[in-house]
């Protein structure tokens, strides 16, 4: 970031039609959008609490993309995020500045070693197929034929798709929402939002105060918090089920490298590992997965002696000398609920909008989930892809959001 994209401290208005708390993707995606919408001509403020960036869960991204989910919705949310990554210059403008993104697209493999997931990986590939997905369902001698690096002595069959499935520039989109938004008239604040001021029937957010002190007014108010959602939701008397959860990603060399690209793969352990770049990347989630502080970013270095290197070594063989090169701990936003997004208005604070929870799906779901919410804000309903699926109604109605394909 150059000192000329640096946010200011102090806000420049004493009210705001939008205010936006958390600059990170969602808020850099919802406030895009918004100046994106043909009908909306606001004044749209960003309040980021560290405009470093550097602890945020968009820095820790692993900026995959996949269409292998057992839900329409999720698999069209995709598709849509793998369309607008390809051709970013167009949907900026044309702008002979911004550039496409390839996505790279070493695929995902789902490996099922028994015949109940096995059913479940075959049912989503028929949903993912209807919806236009390259993905395959495939036998174990087929997974060993494409890739014989692999043991599938214990594996049943998986789910392949080659087409926009892998992983992209995250970093360079989320740069790009930024400084085009900031271009387009959206004030970045670093600074803090301490506290909400609510209308006497609790119905509006009316204002917020900054950590500086000033006093803020608002008409509709966007929780992009990231895993400090519910501390945001708590000013307006909101509890929301969204807690950080520590992930692990570890880089290693191996002294054998494969011969062929290594999809992202995601072992019946829970472990994953794919391809990047010159080395291989892996991850998965701790045996004990508890909520920790916000700012818990101690790595785990058993999780890879103790987990991660035996899977890996078991199910491909020639990984039997590697060497972790780099290593680093995010968090997931992770909704207790349902795993899934939480969008759209409170049912009792009107102007109060989620964009929340997404359990480790957020960076790919960003560009339909910040034009929805920026729809929603413009017109008062979702004129793309319909997501009242994912509004905060379900929670309060304990109807969960039914998605098999949680990573």
């Amino acid at each position: 970031m150059t000192g000329r994209d640096l946010p200011t401290d102090a806000p420049r208005r004493s009210h705001y039609d939008v205010v936006i708390v958390g600059g990170a993707m969602y808020g850099a995606s919802v406030s895009w959008f918004l100046t994106d919408n043909p009908d909306f001509d606001g004044s749209i403020l960003v309040v980021e609490r560290d405009p470093t960036y550097e602890a945020c869960s968009t820095t820790h991204t692993n900026s995959c993309m996949r269409q292998q989910f057992s839900n329409e919705l999720n698999v069209r949310i995709s598709q849509f995020a793998a369309d607008f990554v390809k051709n970013l210059q167009r949907y900026m403008g044309d702008d002979p500045r911004v550039p496409n993104l390839p996505i790279q697209s070493y695929g995902y493999l789902y490996l099922a070693d028994n015949e109940d997931f096995a059913q479940v990986l075959r049912e989503s590939q028929e949903i993912q197929q209807a919806c236009g997905a390259g993905t395959k369902y495939m036998t174990a001698d087929e997974i060993k034929r494409d890739y014989p690096f692999f043991n599938v002595d214990d594996i049943v069959g998986g789910n392949h798709n080659l087409v926009d499935e892998g992983y992209f520039d995250g970093g360079t989109l989320f740069d790009w929402w930024r400084r085009s938004g900031r271009e387009r008239g959206v004030e970045y604040l670093g600074n803090e939002v301490v506290a909400m001021g609510l209308n006497a029937a609790g119905t509006r957010v009316e204002n917020v105060t900054l950590k500086s002190g000033e006093v803020v007014g608002c008409g509709t108010l966007v929780n992009a918090s990231g895993p400090r959602a519910v501390l945001t939701a708590r000013m307006a008397g909101i509890e929301i089920p969204v807690e950080p959860r520590k992930r692990y990603t570890f880089i290693f060399e191996a002294e054998r490298p494969l011969d062929r690209d290594l999809p992202l793969t995601i072992d019946p352990s829970g472990v994953h590992m794919r391809t990047d770049g010159a080395y291989y990347l892996a991850g998965c989630p701790p045996d004990v997965d508890p909520a920790v502080d916000y700012d818990d970013y101690e790595p785990d270095h058993d999780i890879w002696m103790n987990k991660l290197w035996p899977v890996i070594a078991t199910r491909i063989p020639q990984f039997d000398a590697i060497r972790v090169v780099n290593s680093w701990v995010g968090h997931y936003a992770f909704n207790t609920f349902d795993q899934n997004a939480i969008i759209g208005s409170h049912t009792t604070v009107g102007n109060f909008i989620f964009v929340n929870g997404f359990s480790g799906h957020g960076l790919q779901q960003s560009p339909a989930l910040g034009r929805g919410t920026a729809e929603l804000i413009a017109w008062g309903e979702y004129r793309t892809l319909d997501l009242t699926p994912f509004n905060f109604e379900r929670i309060e109605r304990n109807q969960p959001f039914n998605e098999k394909a949680i990573i």
